[in-house]
Order: C-alpha cells, then structure tokens, then sequence
C-alpha cells in the first residue's frame, strides 16, 4: 500500500496512526462510465477507538462518549466516494477521520456565568411598556354624548 500524502493531526502533536487504520474499498457507485465497474474506489476507513494507544485516556474516554451512537464494538467507520480516485478517497476519508476524532476529543466549552441585566434597561423597557399602553388605551372608543 502506498504511504498516505503525511500523518493527519487530530490535535496537537497526536496523529492518527496508520498502523492502526483498517482500508477497505469497493465499487462506487454513481456516473463514471465503464471505468466504474472496475475500480474499487470506494473507501471505508475504520479505526478500533476502544483499543487505541495513540489518545490519551482522558481524550479517549471523552470521544467513546460522544461517539456512542456511531461505534460499532469500539470501531468508528467512515466511507468516502465522492472523488473517481481511490487516492483522493483515501485522502478525503482519512481527514474526515481525523476532523471527528478532532471535534470529539476537543475539551468541554466553559460554563456560560450568567450576567444580570442591568436595573437602567429594565426601568426603560417597563416605561416604554406603560407608554404603548397608554397610546392603546387612548385609541378606546369613548361615548362623548
């Protein structure tokens, strides 16, 4: 197999390793002519998540939770062919890959500190409340006599 275009970063210094990765192709499928029933240019790229020593455990721990829905016994699956090339699948497969693990390792966002709002917007908003009701109730029908 022919060595991939560079290692794809997931964060950082951490790589996916291709010792670990699982290639299988198929026949795509779609317009291609004749050239499509005989190239196996579709690509799924599997990789184990549950037995991986290239996370660290806390990053680990972390994608296997987000990811629950989409593992198979630990083993995260992603299908390229969308390119009439092999290679290019193999590329797009490999940073498709490498962008889940990315937003499935990244840290939690940080807790939201609810602000209070201030006493000066409140007191306009009642008096602008109490000003349109009172343009409302001016506009009642009066019985003048």
């Amino acid at each position: 197999m022919d060595p991939m275009s560079g290692p794809h970063l997931i964060r950082g210094s951490v790589a996916l390793p291709e010792a670990e990765l699982a290639w299988r192709f198929s026949r795509s499928s779609g317009p291609g002519g004749q050239h499509v029933n005989t190239s196996d240019s579709r690509v799924e790229l599997s990789f184990d998540l549950a037995r991986t020593e290239a996370l660290p455990e806390v990053w680990k721990r972390r994608a296997l939770e987000r990811l629950a829905g989409r593992l198979v016994d630990g083993v995260i699956t992603v299908r390229a062919a969308e390119h009439r090339s092999q290679w290019r699948n193999r590329e797009a497969a490999a940073v498709r890959l490498a962008a889940l693990l990315a937003e499935a390792t990244a840290p939690p966002p940080k807790p939201r500190r609810p602000t209070r709002i201030p006493r000066g917007i409140n007191e306009r908003r009642l008096r602008e409340k109490k000003q349109r009701a009172e343009t409302k109730r001016g506009r009642q029908g009066r019985d003048w006599g």
